[in-house]
């Protein structure tokens, strides 16, 4: 996470467990591969080394919006699942849908983060709920923020994607009414 600049673009400390993040193309994250937006357009399955009596917080996050060069939105975030019994993520409260890959044409590699957060107990979050049909309201984020907010502490497990622009990117942007 340090090589490509996760560390400290995002975080300040790399988790030291990497989750395994799967998504149903049959691609996997592999610590900064490179996906395409085709393959990650559906949820993926997370695990981590979870205890099945705490809660966690699952993020999922675009530092690069709208370019790494240039990133003015920072971060946009993709996902945000939080008071998730042990790894067992459709049981958690959806603070914010999945929303798939959409890096602009022309902005090159984005990075895509996902953040594990071990909570303390359950957690009543005020965060407005995101619907995966438009795009308001998810850029500017920070997980270091909403981290220190909600006293998350360090991430306990990560894993982060790049993509580029490909065919798909008119489709999710149409689906969230941009």
């Amino acid at each position: 996470m340090e090589k490509e600049g996760v560390v400290p673009d995002v975080i300040d400390v790399a988790p030291k467990e990497v989750a395994e993040v799967h998504y149903p193309s049959g691609v996997h994250v592999e610590l900064g591969n490179e996906l395409t937006p085709t393959q990650v357009k559906d949820i993926p399955s997370v695990k981590w080394s979870a205890y099945a009596n705490s809660f966690y917080t699952l993020c999922m996050t675009d530092p690069d919006a709208p370019s790494r060069q240039k990133p003015d939105f920072r971060e946009w975030h993709h996902w945000l699942v939080a008071n998730i019994p042990g790894d067992d993520i459709s049981k958690g409260e959806n603070l914010s849908e999945y929303v798939g890959s959409g890096p602009p044409q022309g902005t090159g590699l984005h990075r895509y983060v996902f953040l594990i957060y071990k909570q303390d107990g359950k957690i009543t979050f005020d965060e407005k709920r995101l619907t995966n049909r438009s795009g308001d309201n998810r850029g500017k984020f920070s997980i270091r923020a909403f981290a220190k907010k909600y006293k998350l502490g360090n991430p306990v497990a990560g894993n982060f994607y790049q993509a580029q622009y490909d065919d798909y990117v008119p489709i999710l942007y149409k689906q969230l009414g941009a």
